[in-house]
């Protein structure tokens, strides 16, 4: 029996689910949005299985609706699904970023509601940069609505399995809570650091220094400043708490330094990189992260297409390629992202058997 599903949003993460889905065996993926140049670029490139020219068409034959659109869109979305005429037993689910506010507005809808976050992305968007490898080893969350029952969550679950993802079912709380801590708030960090650098007029000098340590410190500065204001409206309260929290942390760091006492420094250091080599480096977290292999290149013509050489005889594809042009606390002056980690595996391994380069994880 065919499992009809529907994707509204053909952006990376829907298109991307489309692809991955196809892998289930009897499905039907059709797609819908707003852009219909978008809808028939994603059917020409064998991204979904049809186009429909009705969404109220398409989501009455659905078993199964994914709302791949930003929170706000989505919220008038679920709305606007009331009034349409759904399989009684249809499941409704969405991408969003951020959960309370989404599983709050699916309490007012008559059909069973699963929340979901995808956690990953990248550096590219649009339904042209779809992949049907993105969620490979990245968390994928799911928040049970009200009306939520075990059998819908186990059917949910099977379809998603083919994306390889790591699928975790939390409460909208829990899932906000902590994408605020390890996603949301780096993210203000990170733009306050590009901020204070940007009112450095004495030395103008420093942002010749940025290219390296700084510029990877502060990457994810670099996203949508769209999707990053509605993030940050939708999860306010946690984000603010946990800027809080930073805030009492760095007054007392601020007291320490005008002690200027070198051993409680040296503390303070210590156990940073202490918690933060435990961190696992093996998969995707809560933000857009490739697989990085930094690698210890001479600086002279050809070493570059040849270690790239290397990989393309071996068939491993990467991300993005870049020189660091200061050296600063990193280990190489290439750096070369992977899509994953197998494919970072398969390449450390490649240039340490054909070159003497050396080659690190951090």
């Amino acid at each position: 029996m065919t499992t009809h599903i529907l994707i509204i949003g053909l952006g990376l993460i829907g298109g991307s689910l489309a692809k991955a889905l196809q892998r289930n065996s009897d499905v039907h993926v059709a797609g819908y949005d707003a852009d219909a140049l978008t809808a028939r670029k994603a059917f020409k490139m064998g991204i979904i299985h049809s186009s429909p020219p009705s969404l109220e068409q398409a989501a009455s034959e659905a078993d199964l609706i994914i709302f791949a659109t930003p929170v706000g869109a989505t919220i008038k979305l679920m709305e606007q699904s009331r009034y349409w005429n759904l399989k009684e037993d249809v499941i409704l689910t969405d991408t969003g970023s951020t959960k309370i506010q989404i599983m709050e507005a699916s309490k007012s809808l008559d059909h069973i509601f699963i929340g979901g976050h995808p956690m990953a992305g990248s550096h590219k968007s649009g339904v042209e940069a779809a992949k049907d490898v993105l969620f490979e080893n990245a968390f994928y969350i799911l928040t049970p609505g009200d009306k939520t029952d075990e059998k819908s969550l186990q059917f949910l679950k099977k379809l998603l399995a083919v994306t390889k993802a790591k699928i975790e079912v939390l409460p909208a709380e829990e899932h906000d809570h902590m994408t605020a801590i390890v996603s949301h708030f780096p993210h203000l960090i990170a733009a306050s650091l590009v901020h204070q650098l940007d009112q450095e007029e004495k030395f103008p000098f420093a942002r010749q220094l940025a290219a390296g340590g700084f510029r990877d410190t502060t990457r994810i500065a670099s996203s949508n400043p769209e999707m990053w204001r509605d993030i940050t409206t939708q999860n306010n309260a946690m984000i603010v708490q946990q800027l809080s929290n930073w805030m009492e942390q760095m007054d007392q760091l601020k007291d320490m330094l005008v002690k200027n006492d070198p051993e409680p420094i040296e503390q303070f250091f210590s156990h940073a990189k202490t918690v933060r080599d435990k961190l696992p480096i093996a998969g995707h977290g809560a933000m857009f992260s490739v697989f990085d292999l930094y690698i210890d290149i001479p600086d002279v013509p050809g070493s570059i297409s040849e270690l790239t050489g290397y990989l393309a005889e071996e068939q491993i594809s990467i991300v993005n390629l870049r020189i660091l042009e200061t050296r600063e606390d990193v280990f190489g002056i290439l750096v070369i992202s992977f899509q994953t980690a197998e494919d970072r595996a398969r390449a450390q391994k490649c240039i340490s058997a054909r070159t003497v380069y050396d080659s690190y994880i951090s």
